[in-house]
């Protein structure tokens, strides 16, 4: 399955999520923020696990807020309907850091994913509780709000 053919199913997991509905525009700023911040993510935890004198990032070096791991668990669940999973495996890319990732912290990529786009979509709502269609400016709002959190 292609990531475009799977663009009905991440618009779902956001409308199912949060009552946000996206158009395919939207998708590239989507794609963009779940990189951005697996990145982020996992930059942190090369921090950590070079600290603790390892050479591989293990998944408890990756620095995961209790509210992030909430996201996840509540997008596992709902991934059962929408089986959006696959999709996100496609989108969330393993970035080149200096230490290498454990086969767990690989695995987990598309839940972190998925637990980051619940993350977005609430966060559309906490910053505008009736916003439905976010627009450019809603978009820049949220990227500032994980780039000052995560």
């Amino acid at each position: 399955m292609t990531v475009i053919a799977g663009i009905p199913r991440i618009e779902r997991l956001l409308r199912e999520a949060a009552g946000i509905h996206i158009d395919k525009n939207d998708l590239r700023r989507h794609e963009e923020f779940v990189n951005r911040k697996i990145h982020d993510l996992l930059q942190r935890g090369c921090a950590i696990a070079k600290a603790n004198g390892r050479d591989v990032v293990q998944p408890w070096d990756v620095p995961l807020s209790g509210g992030l791991q909430q996201c996840m668990h509540e997008f596992r669940a709902l991934d059962q309907a929408i089986e959006v999973r696959p999709i996100l495996d496609r989108l969330a890319k393993l970035p080149p850091l200096e230490l290498d990732f454990s086969e767990a912290v690989t695995e987990s990529l598309p839940d972190l994913a998925g637990g980051l786009t619940i993350a977005l979509a609430r966060s559309f709502k906490i910053l505008d509780p009736g916003l439905k269609n976010p627009d450019t400016r809603d978009w820049d709002r949220a990227f500032a709000l994980f780039d000052l959190l995560l």
